[in-house]
């Protein structure tokens, strides 16, 4: 009785975060406090560009500096890498350092998709800066949301799937006993009929990786967009997209400590827990954090539309 303790009060924190960001205004406090920080650092944005091109010392430090700091409020708003990070870290047992490279990809990945996207506008279709930053919020958000809502809900899938499996398997250990056969080498023969467990989850945890390094870069960052058009029209476009990449920076410490939060809040829900208990836990918690993903992505998806 006592090893459910924490997986109740795991589910408890994930019911009561969700209901403060949907029933309590807690998206909206949120989302206020980072426009406003997003504001006060645009304005010492353009006083930095303009130090940048007139040579001072230490303005590259600064915009950078900057540029860091807009990345961390950015990624405070809706959207990116934080919903998926979050439940694909409760959801699955992922190491917390993998987990953790894994956001600061996919933070640097959606950088670079604002750098091919800006490039790619204004060299090849010869693009507006009306035109890029539709692109980037009119077809590229709802496309993102709109795939994390899918992630949302392969998690949720995969979940049920798993826990009806759990219990399907406490009525037949045969795999187990056989296991050995199927994945490794055969006595018999020693050959391999089959990749072992091992090779098998590696392979899942690289298409998972994709997918959530793809939901999260296919949406370039609007204030990225306009860094890089001010700085090619001053002639300094290298300072930009180094600018970029800070912000990439600036947003993966934010999905880094929601990384941090998920591994621990996963770990406590399991804590004590053994052998189908365990097993049935991990399913649940899948299930939860895909239903939350979806429902909020969702949300701002429709929001986008």
């Amino acid at each position: 009785m006592r090893s459910s303790v924490p997986l109740s009060a795991a589910m408890a924190a994930i019911a009561v975060f969700a209901i403060w960001l949907w029933g309590f205004g807690g998206s909206e406090t949120i989302l206020a406090w980072a426009a406003e920080g997003q504001r006060d650092v645009q304005n010492a944005l353009a006083q930095g560009l303009r130090a940048l091109r007139a040579g001072e010392p230490g303005a590259l430090a600064t915009l950078l500096a900057l540029c860091f700091s807009y990345g961390f409020f950015h990624a405070a708003g809706p959207g990116h890498g934080k919903l998926v990070i979050g439940g694909y870290g409760i959801g699955k047992p992922v190491p917390l350092l993998k987990l953790a490279g894994l956001s600061v990809t996919a933070s640097l990945a959606q950088a670079a998709m604002a750098v091919l996207l800006v490039a790619g506008g204004l060299t090849l279709l010869d693009w507006s800066r009306e035109q890029l930053t539709s692109a980037a919020d009119d077809i590229l958000a709802p496309l993102s949301y709109g795939l994390i809502s899918l992630v949302g809900l392969w998690l949720l899938v995969r979940g049920l799937r798993r826990l009806l499996l759990s219990r399907s398997a406490a009525h037949n250990h045969s795999h187990e006993n056989h296991s050995a056969h199927d994945a490794g080498d055969c006595p018999s023969c020693g050959h391999r009929h089959g990749p072992t467990a091992e090779e098998a989850e590696n392979v899942s945890s690289l298409r998972d990786a994709l997918a959530i390094i793809g939901t999260v870069a296919v949406r370039p960052c609007t204030g990225a967009l306009f860094l890089l058009l001010l700085t090619w029209r001053m002639d300094i476009l290298w300072a930009g997209i180094a600018g970029v990449f800070a912000m990439g920076l600036g947003t993966a410490l934010l999905t880094v400590a929601v990384a941090v939060a998920a591994v621990t809040i996963r770990k406590g829900a399991l804590l004590q827990l053994q052998g189908a208990s365990a097993v049935r836990a991990a399913a649940i918690l899948e299930i939860l954090a895909g239903a939350v993903v979806a429902v909020l992505a969702s949300q701002i998806f429709l929001r986008a539309l």
